[in-house]
């Protein structure tokens, strides 16, 4: 039976309630009535039910669709303005223990170079990602407890944190690593990780135990309750994600919410982040052998929903997707993409000499290209990692963006993180279009007390100081 305040993954991800859920969304998907009372609660920014939000999925009345769409857009607006958070991946090793069938890095793959960066090269890396203006990483490793023990993640985010290359510092690196104990998230808290992120990959059980035929990972309600002993071990922010293409996507989208609402109803904090990739051709890996693609109409739609299902959350975007793809969804509520990113184990410090790709990349344009497409789009790029060094993570979090008033903190620490990019690593056709869009953005600042603090940061900034944060 579903129960979003159980500890069972069985009970908060409970098949029955989501084959449940899909023959009511089916046996409503022309209820006019029904699909107008949702929309309107959705409109109280206060989020949908898996159930609700499958309605909307399947909803065929063109009208109301575009009611969503609409209402996806504004509600981005409200929560995020016209910010866009960037980040970048950092492949640490693809040693792997695990038999994904639908990962390069399965233990069985013969064809790709295995790869595990030394601390020197750790630190080339992360001076080369400095380099090009990121402050914001995403930790990728395999599960491999001979290769790639905890203790290699723990020194390796050391070592990260340390680095300061010129003007550059990473100032937030969130995690993607394996699931893990209690006592292992404390370590990773302690040395002040952002966000743990953790895809499911499936939330369906018997094509996730297909999927999954040897290794760690095969136990499936190991890998479900990773979020609960996260937040036990004291992270307070946590990302989730589906890996689209595995599964079909009503049964992905619906317990991919209800996986929210069980972190929410039992620690009182729901997703930071939900991540949407779509599976992608690798070496080993052919996603036509799949039979659950994801057309891309189907992949805006759900990016829409999330957003007014949970409309707090930082939803994620990779170069996974295009171009055309991503300014589609950022339209439609995503708000953090990465850019100029590397899937390869040590791909940023020098051109790749060996296959150690996990996926390929759809958008493989420099950072600073992102970051003048963006702007011509209408976009504010941030850089910002204020909230998580200045303790509003977690429910502290959720009240500020919940009521809104983070816009207080974000819009000018976007401008002001914005400002560090162009005076350090920016072509000049970018400063002069970001400089341009700074000025036009300062006004929008309310507050006049804060407004000319942003003021005097931005001229201190000219002037070579670095790293203001409200």
């Amino acid at each position: 039976m579903f129960d979003p305040q159980s500890s069972q993954a069985r009970e908060f991800i409970d098949h029955e309630e989501i084959l449940d859920t899909l023959a009511f969304a089916a046996k409503n998907a022309e209820n006019a009535s029904l699909i107008q009372d949702i929309l309107a609660k959705a409109r109280d920014r206060k989020g949908l039910s898996h159930r609700e939000a499958l309605v909307l999925l399947d909803c065929r009345l063109e009208e109301y669709n575009q009611e969503l769409y609409g209402l996806a857009r504004q509600i981005k607006k409200d929560f995020y303005g016209q910010r866009v958070v960037m980040f970048a991946p950092l492949y640490l090793s693809n040693y792997c223990v695990n038999g994904c069938l639908y990962c390069p890095y399965h233990m069985k793959n013969k064809h790709i170079a295995r790869k595990k960066l030394t601390m020197d090269e750790i630190v080339k890396e992360t001076m080369a990602l400095q380099d090009i203006g990121h402050k914001r990483l995403a930790l990728e490793a395999g599960e491999h407890p001979v290769m790639n023990p905890l203790e290699y993640i723990l020194e390796a985010i050391q070592a990260i944190y340390s680095i300061k290359h010129k003007n550059g510092a990473i100032r937030r690196v969130n995690v993607n690593i394996a699931a893990t104990d209690v006592a292992s998230y404390r370590r990773l808290r302690d040395v002040g990780i952002g966000t743990y992120i953790l895809f499911q990959e499936t939330y369906h059980r018997q094509s996730y135990q297909k999927l999954h035929p040897t290794g760690p990972k095969s136990d499936y309600d190991w890998h479900t309750t990773a979020m609960d002993r996260a937040m036990e071990g004291g992270i307070d922010d946590v990302g989730l994600g589906v890996l689209f293409g595995l599964e079909g996507h009503r049964y992905e989208l619906a317990a991919l919410l209800a996986h929210g609402e069980h972190l929410e109803a039992v620690h009182g904090v729901g997703p930071h982040t939900i991540s949407v990739p779509r599976l992608r051709e690798a070496d080993d890996i052919n996603p036509d052998e799949f039979e659950h693609g994801l057309a891309d109409d189907i992949f805006a739609k759900i990016v829409a929903i999330i957003r007014v299902a949970v409309p707090y959350t930082g939803l994620i975007v990779s170069t996974r997707e295009n171009a055309a793809t991503r300014a589609r969804v950022l339209d439609l509520g995503v708000s953090q993409i990465s850019g100029g990113s590397r899937t390869s184990v040590g791909g940023y410090y020098e051109p790749e000499v060996e296959n150690t790709t996990q996926f390929e990349v759809n958008d493989t344009r420099s950072l600073d290209e992102v970051i003048h497409w963006l702007m011509e789009l209408g976009h504010i790029p941030s850089f910002c990692t204020a909230c998580y060094r200045e303790g509003r993570t977690g429910d502290r979090f959720m009240a500020l963006c919940k009521s809104g008033k983070i816009q207080n903190c974000c819009h000018p620490n976007a401008l002001m993180t914005l400002k560090e990019y162009l005076m350090d690593y920016a072509s000049p056709e970018t400063v002069a279009l970001g400089d341009s869009l700074i000025a036009s953005q300062i006004n929008e600042v309310p507050n006049l007390k804060t407004r000319n603090l942003v003021i005097q940061h931005l001229a201190a900034i000219s002037e070579g100081q670095r790293d203001f944060r409200l």
